[in-house]
């Protein structure tokens, strides 16, 4: 078994491919619309759905938002240059709202930011030699 997707309700699905894709370097892999029940589904990632863990962004055309709820945490990616990163997004006008530094308590240096419908999104600082 492996984890295949995780799926995010938009509320401008352009604007949320252009965030993961320009910002965050996903790569839009697929999108089909559904008339008969109105609704948009695209897949980004890293990689290929065979071999890699996916974002599917759901967008259901007469709905432009969402309650976020307090159960949900938040989507994790790991990246060679957090800080570099972090100013390319604050530049672009992401919200940055946990600046890069390291976690309470620990050495790995992690931030957070915001996609254009408000979830979280943690951006961890790997190196080469860490496992993901």
């Amino acid at each position: 078994m492996r984890m295949l997707h995780t799926m995010l309700r938009v509320g401008d699905l352009d604007r949320s491919i252009e965030f993961y894709t320009d910002l965050l370097g996903m790569k839009l892999l697929r999108q089909a619309d559904n008339e008969e029940y109105r609704y948009t589904l695209a897949f980004v990632g890293y990689g290929d759905e065979k071999d890699h863990t996916v974002l599917e962004l759901t967008y259901n055309w007469d709905q432009s938002e969402y309650n976020m709820g307090d159960a949900y945490g938040h989507i994790a990616i790991g990246v060679d240059d957090i800080y570099a990163l972090c100013d390319q997004l604050s530049a672009k006008g992401a919200d940055v709202y946990r600046k890069p530094g390291p976690v309470k308590g620990g050495k790995t240096v992690i931030a957070f930011v915001r996609d254009p419908d408000g979830y979280a999104i943690e951006l961890i600082e790997r190196s080469a030699s860490d496992d993901l």
